[in-house]
């Protein structure tokens, strides 16, 4: 099977394939005048960074043995209710749940092992994408745009910038559903406008078998001030099943969305000097510092720790006594929810 690169080098040779607590400095890098602060990203090199270690055994994103060096692309996605079902968030490696304006909810869909046809609907990308993404290295990063003040700081960032205003060919409305929601991109066309995009590296997970204890439960719910997402546990299928508002979140090539384990993250927010067009303040969710997460496999909770020294690091996720919190092989996904003074939108 020819992986992603495969692709990129034979189209390129003509043949047709087919297409946060934040860190101290940084908060105090940026903050409005007379307004909460709000940390701007690191800037690129212009360079991806060199990997320190060499080519896994394992994929460090899903604990699998496909598409070990294939490049690492992160796609922004609508998760509101005309949105629904998307496209090729079941194919992801990494599924992040992020707060965005007005207390609902919107996906960033990390890709490496694999590539789905078609991923979306595909929406803009906020301030906290650019604080989670430096611990990929320098990814590709595909996102309908960007409000203009945030422009400066995309540039800056470690990413290649895919964005419909650069890689406009890659992606395509469909007549099935109104605009904003109607936008979607083809992952290999994409990831030909980043032919430098880096390959995957160690981002803190750790894969195996479940550590002893936990509690035994059937679901959860992420609760946000407007949004709310539920995971069953399914033993025939041995993963948990996804919900959105109460209903059962399908995935539009067919199936249910959900991951073999879900990490609920508990990370503070804040609000960013950002904002939209109706006033509504954009979240900043600080993804680097430690706090407490809860962490379901196998049918079971567990209690974690989480930890990010810098945005160039991967986080990690420990057991009360210290150990290695370990993940089951597959599909993750990442659940960023509020943790400490509540915050109004």
């Amino acid at each position: 099977m020819r992986s992603v690169r495969d692709v990129a080098v034979r189209r390129r040779a003509g043949a047709w394939v087919g297409v946060v607590a934040l860190g101290t400095a940084a908060l105090a890098a940026c903050s409005d005048s007379g307004g909460p602060a709000s940390a701007p990203p690191p800037r690129s090199t212009g360079q991806p960074s060199p990997s320190a270690t060499p080519t896994p055994a394992t994929h460090p994103f899903n604990g699998g043995t496909r598409g070990l060096t294939n490049p690492v692309l992160a796609v922004k996605i609508e998760n509101t209710r005309p949105a629904l079902p998307q496209y090729g968030v079941s194919a992801a490696d990494i599924v992040y749940v992020e707060q965005v304006e007005g207390g609902e909810t919107r996906l960033m869909a990390v890709y490496s092992s694999k590539l789905p046809k078609r991923v979306g609907p595909v929406r803009s990308a906020r301030i906290s994408d650019l604080h989670i993404l430096p611990q990929f290295g320098r990814p590709a990063f595909a996102f309908s745009g960007v409000q203009s003040k945030m422009k400066k700081y995309v540039r800056k960032a470690p990413v290649y910038d895919i964005s419909q205003e650069n890689a406009g060919g890659a992606y395509a409305r469909s007549s099935a559903k109104p605009i904003p929601y109607n936008l979607y991109g083809d992952p290999r066309a994409l990831l030909e406008r980043a032919p430098k995009a880096q390959g995957p590296r160690d981002i803190g997970f750790r894969f195996g078998p479940a550590p002893a204890g936990g509690k035994a439960i059937k679901s959860f719910t992420a609760r946000w001030p407007a949004a709310t997402m539920g995971f069953t546990w399914s033993a025939k299928q041995k993963r948990w099943l996804a919900s959105w508002g109460g209903r059962p979140d399908l995935a539009a090539e067919g199936g249910r969305l959900g991951g073999r384990t879900v990490v609920v993250q508990y990370a503070r927010t804040t609000r960013s000097k950002f904002h939209d067009f109706l006033g509504s303040y954009t979240p900043l969710i600080h993804t680097t510092g430690t706090g407490r997460a809860l962490v379901l496999r196998d049918g079971k909770a567990y209690k974690a720790a989480w930890s990010r020294s810098s945005e160039n690091e991967g986080t990690t996720y420990t057991t009360p006594e210290g150990a290695p919190m370990t993940f089951a092989p597959g599909q993750v996904w990442v659940v960023l929810v509020n943790d400490g003074k509540p915050y109004t939108p």
